[in-house]
C-alpha cells in the first residue's frame, strides 16, 4: 500500500525547503519514497514539475505509475496518455483513493503562483515525518492506494506503453 500526499504552499520557496527535507527524511529512513515531486503553478497558470534525479528504491513500474499519477492530478503535458487511455485510468482511480472528490482538492489547492509537493510513500514514521514537517506549514491532502489498486494501475499503464 502507499500513502499519496499533496502539501500545497502559497509560496514557492517554503514548498523548496519542504521538499528538500522531505529528501533528507528519506535519507534518515522516515519515508520510504516510491515517487517525490515538486509542483509550482506560475502567474501564467502554466504548471511546472520538477523531481529528483533517483530514489532509491523506486522501481521502473512505479514511477511510470508516479509520473502517471501526477499528469492526471496535474494535467501536466506529456505525462498523462491520450486517448481512450485516459478514460479507462480515469475508472480506476476513481475505484481507488485518487477519486473526482480528491483530485477536485488537488486542483483548488493549486492556484497560479502557488506549489505543492506531492509525495508517494510505501512507508512513513508518522510521527517523526509530521514533527519534521511542522515548521513548514501548508495544507495536507492525503489519500492511499492499496497493493491491488496500484498494480492494476501499473498494468494497465504497462498495456498502454
Amino acid at each position: 500500500m502507499s500513502d499519496l500526499i499533496v502539501i500545497g504552499y502559497e509560496n514557492p520557496e517554503t514548498a523548496r525547503q519542504a521538499y528538500e527535507q522531505v529528501q533528507r527524511l528519506q535519507q534518515d529512513f522516515v519515508v520510504d519514497l516510491r515517487g517525490l515531486a515538486i509542483v509550482h503553478v506560475d502567474p501564467d497558470g502554466k504548471t511546472h514539475v520538477d523531481t529528483p534525479q533517483r530514489i532509491v528504491g523506486a522501481s521502473a513500474a512505479t514511477g511510470g505509475l508516479f509520473g502517471l499519477l501526477l499528469g492526471l492530478l496535474f494535467f501536466v503535458p506529456g505525462m498523462v496518455l491520450l486517448g481512450g487511455a485516459i478514460g479507462a485510468l480515469m475508472g480506476k482511480l476513481n475505484k481507488s483513493g485518487i477519486d473526482a472528490e480528491f483530485r477536485n482538492r488537488v486542483e483548488h489547492l493549486l492556484e497560479p503562483g502557488h506549489s505543492a509537493v506531492v509525495i508517494m510513500a510505501s512507508k512513513i514514521t508518522e510521527d517523526r515525518f509530521a514533527s519534521a514537517m511542522r515548521p513548514f506549514g501548508g495544507i495536507i491532502l492525503k489519500t492511499s492506494l492499496s497493493e491491488s489498486d496500484e498494480e492494476e494501475l501499473a498494468g494497465e499503464l504497462a498495456r498502454e506503453s
